[in-house]
């Protein structure tokens, strides 16, 4: 291989100065990966010095020599020309310098990959990019891991889980904060690689439930992608200021306001502008693009915790295959996504019209349109449901029968600025289903906190609650 992709005299000063200086490797550990080294034996000695770093033994010659022994991988003139080595001062440098070559290294396997399923596969352009964007991308974040994980590794990334969690004391967020004390305390948040689908009938308020959460985490600090199908990002802005001013939504639409809420409007644009928002609102994307984009806007901007799609049944499906099988191959790829990126993708959709003939029209998994695939692939799906929704239809119903047949109607019922609301839990992979109770405000789209005392919880999961615990993909637990 070409001399400008690796660099032995580099890797050995580095190794040396490990052995001679073992404090170091804490911080090293954290950049270099054992493949960034060329030479294999080289890589050898680096992942003993990181098992030996998770063991808290000593990163000195013997303790490497005695692994590499068991693992019958020592080579005793690779170890001389390393001890014999200068050990240096300037280990970044030294760092980056095969960090680079690895980079190269990296991007040549890649031109390998891009001809074999361009040429050898012919895979379609489409496919093609996706590969080489992920290939990309994960190269950038350097995400390179080996297929498995050996036991040591995992047990160690394990206990240093649990002493973190520790260290939290009572706090039960582990995930990004849902914007509701309750719902956090049921799901501990929406934790890294989930698939969170939220879903309601029309009018339900499910795209003001999830801004609620949005506003929540950009108030924060936090970063949040939103991909809105069905809405321009102007109207969006409008429902968060109202949320975040209490002005109503439709006096912020006509600009009907007093002084006091002219200056409200104007503080809460002030800092909206600083928030880490970004907003895609073309109306028709397919998977693939969504992929595209989304990888894209978390390599810029790697303080994006989460990202939002309203809502799931509006992408467009790829060819020319049934429906099903389209919304099948977007929810698996969303799924998939939230894995790659380590965040949580929060998916709204649809539910079928038929709910709306039974006596309880609370939802149930059944109810989601093309519901099998995501149903499957989602890891927490949220049903929101109003109640006062169906009240209100059922008595202009009453009393557009009343006006057929000439008959006065004198109506009971009165609809009022608050309106119970439910956020139900149908489905939680790892963790308990369950009711918890909001306030719906209807003038702000706005959902608020209700009584602490209206949540109930079914627990169904139980024997798993405390998978749902924040595990990155490395320490993924079992499906259930």
């Amino acid at each position: 291989m070409n001399d400008n992709l690796y660099n032995l005299v580099f890797e050995r000063s580095i190794l040396s100065s490990i052995i001679f200086e073992p404090t170091q490797f804490d911080d090293l550990s954290n950049t270099i990966k054992h493949d960034d080294f060329y030479l294999p034996a080289h890589q050898d000695i680096y992942k003993t010095m990181v098992l030996l770093f998770q063991k808290d033994q000593p990163i000195d010659e013997e303790f490497i020599k005695k692994e590499l022994i068991k693992a019958k991988k020592f080579d005793e003139s690779v170890m001389l020309e390393i001890l014999s080595a200068n050990p240096i001062s300037n280990t970044k440098a030294y760092v980056d310098e095969i960090k680079d070559k690895s980079l190269k290294r990296h991007l040549l396997t890649l031109t390998t990959e891009i001809k074999r399923v361009t040429v050898e596969e012919q895979l379609p352009a489409a496919d093609v990019i996706d590969i080489v964007e992920r290939k990309l991308y994960d190269i950038t974040q350097e995400n390179q891991t080996s297929d498995f994980k050996d036991s040591t590794k995992m047990t160690f990334e394990t206990l240093e889980y649990i002493k973190e969690m520790k260290a939290r004391g009572n706090n039960v967020l582990v995930g990004v904060d849902t914007g509701f004390k309750e719902l956090n305390k049921m799901t501990t948040g929406f934790g890294k690689g989930d698939l969170v689908i939220v879903a309601a009938r029309p009018a339900m308020g499910k795209t003001s439930f999830i801004l609620n959460t949005v506003n929540n985490l950009i108030v924060q600090g936090k970063g949040v992608a939103f991909f809105s199908l069905e809405m321009p990002a102007e109207q969006l802005m409008l429902r968060l200021l109202s949320i975040q001013t209490s002005i109503p939504l439709q006096k912020l639409r006509v600009g009907d306001m007093d002084d006091g809420q002219w200056s409200q409007l104007t503080h809460a644009i002030g800092k909206m502008n600083d928030a880490k928002l970004y907003v895609d609102d073309a109306g028709s994307i397919n998977i693939n693009q969504l992929r595209s984009k989304l990888r894209k806007l978390k390599n810029q901007h790697p303080e994006i915790e989460i990202a939002v799609i309203d809502y799931l049944q509006i992408m467009s499906g790829i060819g020319t295959q049934d429906r099903h099988l389209q919304v099948s191959d977007i929810s698996r790829g969303l799924k998939m996504l939230a894995r790659e990126l380590s965040m949580p993708i929060v998916a709204l959709s649809q539910l079928n019209r038929g709910l709306e003939s039974r006596n309880d029209k609370r939802p149930m998994l059944s109810d989601i349109r093309e519901s099998g695939s995501i149903e499957q692939d989602a890891d927490i799906i949220l049903f929101v449901y109003r109640d006062d929704v169906y009240l209100y239809k059922e008595e202009k119903e009453r009393e557009k029968a009343a006006k057929a047949t000439g008959k006065e109607y004198a109506s009971t019922y009165q609809e009022r600025d608050e309106e119970e609301a439910e956020i139900i839990i149908g489905k939680q992979r790892n963790g308990p289903t369950g009711h918890v109770k909001l306030l719906f405000q209807k003038k702000l789209t706005r959902f608020v906190e209700s009584s602490p005392r209206g949540v109930e919880t079914v627990y169904e999961n139980v024997d798993t609650r405390s998978a749902n615990m924040g595990f990155n993909d490395s320490m993924a637990m079992p499906t259930l």
